[in-house]
Parts: structure tokens; C-alpha cells; sequence
């Protein structure tokens, strides 16, 4: 007779990697002739922007541009300008090697340092690195045993749920909204945006995306330092092709703003149209569940039975969350008169909680504009914290988290010499968990079992509250089955002390 092994295949998650690479930042800003010419540096921000992210066998390759920005003070009436420039990037990072059917790839970083200053009055140099950081988490299906047949086969069998990745794209998107401005506007200063997914729709081979991006324009209507704010909503509804949508997937997107324009319609006082350019992105998981042979015995051979692990990822949360933080400080001048505030976030980080468990949290700095009492613009960094509410069981090696932070409020108030920000964050996205379960890899039945005393009926076994009966009938080489139903049990776990019977034969 021979021994009947069924097999599947399970959706398994292989390590998760982390690679970096270092961006140089060598670039001259030269100031247009609208523009006034410059006086002083106030400060210069460095965005990072993900194009494209291609992975090949022991190689990803990360396609983008740092966006440039510098803000100055003009040399003869103190106003607040700002110019930009994009500096194209493409990296190469090694990888381990493998075969995968998929790969998840989150791409962040940081300035590491940024040397900023006026050569001329007309040109500015700047001068830094950027560390560019990529998490990989790679997909393969991984051979399993879900059933075993024949030759006196016992089997423990497990439920493992994991994900099957449907979708994971990311896609430019532009979108355009008319804009009425209360007034002239003589220099743009900053344009920031949050997006808002309102509604997802899969049909067949399609996904559509409806939502809106909330703009914030500031900007100066005249000469100086005083800024105005208008905000505008921008909609967009975007259609993406998809091989295949199950109904059953979970999808999420969010819509994050990487630029903006704003053109100022010709003859029209006060018309303008902001044409918004965003990243789109899309993850669709499928549930899956199988049972899968976790342990394995024969009552009527010797089996040799090897194992192995395996690790699924689960769906543990989808996040939709704001969380409020302070930063304060004292101001190096208590004369000075706040312009405005920008707020740099940092790649969100797995932290420890309280009493237990990991939670995501990050750090930011509040970039605060005033004005001293010199006439002069300054800069005043302020640091902090913030921690999103939740808390998962476990460990930051257990979690993998595809988040997308935003800064949806900045609000400075100085008193006193002091200056605190009031910032909200919002945090939306996915976070998942690997978990891991040692499975059967083989089985072999060649040897019989032999009966060393064949006319002995029963035995009798003391077992301790928690064991388990299939080890204690893998242990005598008879069907846990039969030992339920001789002993009247229920459960294959024991919650107290028993004195059990054991057939030597069924």
C-alpha cells in the first residue's frame, strides 16, 4: 500500500529586506528675472518624489527626483520668496537572490545634511546627501501538504490564513480645478495638499478611484513678508485596468500630492486654475484559508516525517488615523513676529508600547518663519514626537506597515518668548503581520510497525492537564479517534488530569 500525499500551494512571505542608498544633492538655483533678488537665505527643504520602482532578481531599481526648495528674503523690500528645482534620480540597490512571484516595495528617507547658500544674487548653490531607504517584503508560493492517505496515516491539521496581493500599484494621476483669488498674487510661497479617497469601486478588470485633494495656496499679494492662504478642493476620478478584481478582495488607496501649479488665466482678474499632479496608490488583498498538515504519524508504520516553516501575512489593521502633537520652545528673539510654519515628517518607525506590544510612531520638525527684530526673516527648527494610538501584540519583526503620513494642520502661536505648533498628522494605510507555522514537509512509510505484545487489549496512560491526545496517540501509534471515543472525549486537548485508555489495536 501506498502512502497518498495531497498537495497545494500557499501564498508565503520570504524575508523582509531593507536597503539604502545615499542621494547626492549638487545643484545651483538660479532666481528668475520676476523675481527679486536675494538677500538672505531663510531655509532650503529637500522632497523626495518615487516614480517608478522596478525589482529584478538581486536588484531594485528606484526612479524619481528630489524637489529642491529654497526659500530667501528678497535685498530690497524684505519680502518672503521661494524658487525650486528638481534633481532627477535613478538607484540601483542589490538585493538578495531568489525566485519570488511578487514583491512589496516602500521607498522613504531622509536628508542626512543640506548645505544651502547664495553665491550671487542671482544664483544659489546647494550642496548635501539624501538617505534613500527600501523596504522589501517578497512573495512566493511555497508547496505545502494538505492531506495524507493510506498505510494508517494520522494527521494533525492547522488553518493558516494568509494574503494574496491582487493589485499593488502606484499611478501619476493630474487633475484641475478653477482657483478665484481675493487678490493679486506676486509671488507664490508654498503649496501643500491633502488627499481624500472618497470611494472605490471594482468592476470588472477595473478599479475606480473617486476622491479630492484639499490645496492650500500661500502666497504674498504684494511686496514683503505678510502671507495670505486660500484653499481650494481639486476632485479627481481615476480608472485603473486590473487583470482580475475578485469581489471578495479588500481594496484600499490614497491619493498623495507630489506638485502643483497654478496658472493665472489670461484677462480674467483674479482666475487661476491649479493643475495638481498626485501619486495614486493601490493595494487589493484577497483572503485566503487552507488547512494544512501540521503533524503527521502512521499506525501501522514507522514514519519518517520532516518539517519546515512557513509564514503568511495577515491584514492586522487598515488605518485611518490623526493624532495631534506639540512643539515648543523658546525663540531666540522674543520680539519676533511669526510669518508662517512648514512641518517635515520622517519615515514612521515600529516603537515600543507600554506594557506590551509595538506601536508606530515618528518624528518631525516644525520649521517656524518669523520675522526679528532686525527686519530680518529666520528659520527656528522645533523637534517632536508623535505615536499613533494603537498597539498590536508582539514584536516590530512580526509587522510590516504601508503607511502614508500628512501634515493636515500646522498652527504656531508665540507668547512670551515662547512659540508652540499645534500640528495634527494624519496617518492612513495598511499594516501587516507575518506569522509563522512549522508544517509538515515530508513523510515516508517503509518500515511496519510490529506489536510487541500482542495479547495485551489495552493500556493505561496518566496524562497531565494541557497535553495534548494526538501527541499521546502518535506516541503509542494509534488513531486519536479511537482514543476519544474509548475515553468519551471531546476535545483533543486536555484541561485537567486524566487517566486514559489506550487500545493496541483498533
Amino acid at each position: 500500500m501506498e502512502l497518498k500525499v495531497f498537495r497545494d500551494t500557499l501564498s508565503a512571505m520570504g524575508s523582509l529586506w531593507e536597503t539604502k542608498a545615499e542621494l547626492p544633492i549638487e545643484t545651483e538655483l538660479l532666481i528668475p528675472d520676476y523675481l527679486p533678488q536675494v538677500f538672505k537665505i531663510v531655509k532650503c527643504f529637500v522632497y523626495p518624489v518615487t516614480l517608478q520602482k522596478q525589482v529584478a532578481p538581486g536588484r531594485l531599481t528606484v526612479e524619481g527626483y528630489l524637489r529642491c526648495v529654497v526659500y530667501y528674503q528678497a535685498e530690497e523690500d524684505q519680502s518672503l520668496c521661494q524658487v525650486e528645482q528638481k534633481i532627477p534620480f535613478t538607484r540601483a540597490m542589490d538585493l538578495p537572490e531568489g525566485q519570488h512571484q511578487g514583491y512589496s516595495v516602500t521607498v522613504n528617507g531622509e536628508v542626512e545634511y543640506i548645505n544651502c547658500r547664495a553665491v550671487n544674487q542671482r544664483r544659489v548653490d546647494v550642496r548635501g546627501a539624501y538617505a534613500l531607504s527600501a523596504q522589501v517584503c517578497a512573495q512566493s508560493d511555497q508547496e505545502i501538504i494538505t492531506a495524507l492517505a493510506d498505510c494508517g496515516a494520522e494527521q494533525k491539521l492547522v488553518p493558516i490564513n494568509g494574503l494574496r496581493t491582487v493589485a499593488n500599484l502606484d499611478k501619476l494621476l493630474t487633475a484641475e480645478e478653477e482657483v478665484t483669488l481675493p487678490g493679486q498674487v506676486q509671488a507664490v510661497i508654498d503649496i501643500s495638499g491633502v488627499g481624500q479617497v472618497e470611494e472605490i469601486k471594482v468592476i470588472t478588470g477595473k478599479a475606480v478611484v473617486k476622491g479630492r485633494i484639499q490645496v492650500a495656496l500661500t502666497y504674498r499679494s504684494q511686496p514683503g513678508w505678510q502671507l495670505e492662504t486660500v484653499e481650494q478642493a481639486v476632485p479627481f476620478n481615476q480608472i485603473i485596468d486590473l487583470d482580475s478584481a475578485p469581489e471578495d478582495a479588500t481594496a484600499f488607496a490614497e491619493v498623495e500630492m507630489i506638485g502643483c501649479t497654478l496658472t493665472a488665466a489670461a484677462g480674467q482678474e483674479g482666475a487661476s486654475t491649479l493643475t495638481v499632479t498626485a501619486m495614486l496608490h493601490l493595494r487589493m488583498v484577497r483572503q485566503v484559508e487552507c488547512y494544512v498538515v501540521s503533524d503527521a504519524f502512521s499506525t501501522q508504520y514507522s514514519a519518517d516525517v520532516t518539517y519546515k516553516s512557513v509564514t503568511a501575512e495577515q491584514l492586522a489593521e487598515t488605518l485611518n488615523r490623526t493624532v495631534e502633537a506639540t512643539a515648543s520652545g523658546t525663540l531666540p528673539d522674543e520680539n519676533a513676529q511669526i510669518i508662517g510654519c512648514l512641518v517635515t515628517l520622517h519615515p514612521l518607525e515600529w516603537v515600543a508600547a507600554e506594557g506590551g506590544g509595538v506601536g508606530l510612531g515618528g518624528r518631525a520638525i516644525a520649521h517656524v518663519l518669523c520675522m526679528n527684530s532686525l527686519g530680518e526673516i529666520d528659520c527656528y527648527d522645533k523637534s517632536f514626537d508623535f505615536t499613533l494610538p494603537d498597539v498590536w501584540p508582539g514584536t516590530a519583526d512580526q509587522y510590516r506597515a504601508e503607511c502614508w503620513p500628512v501634515v493636515t494642520a500646522a498652527q504656531p502661536v508665540a507668547a512670551g518668548g515662547e512659540v508652540t505648533v499645534r500640528v495634527s498628522v494624519r496617518v492612513r494605510g495598511l499594516v501587516f503581520r507575518r506569522v509563522k507555522e512549522t508544517v509538515v514537509d515530508s513523510i515516508t512509510c517503509e518500515t511496519a510497525l510490529e506489536n510487541p505484545e500482542p495479547d495485551v487489549a489495552l493500556r493505561i496512560c496518566y496524562a497531565s492537564a494541557g497535553e495534548n491526545i494526538f501527541e499521546i496517540a502518535k506516541h503509542y501509534h494509534v488513531p486519536p479517534a479511537a482514543m476519544m471515543k474509548l475515553n468519551h472525549l471531546e476535545d483533543l486537548q486536555l484541561t485537567a488530569p486524566a487517566r486514559l485508555l489506550v487500545p493496541m489495536t483498533v
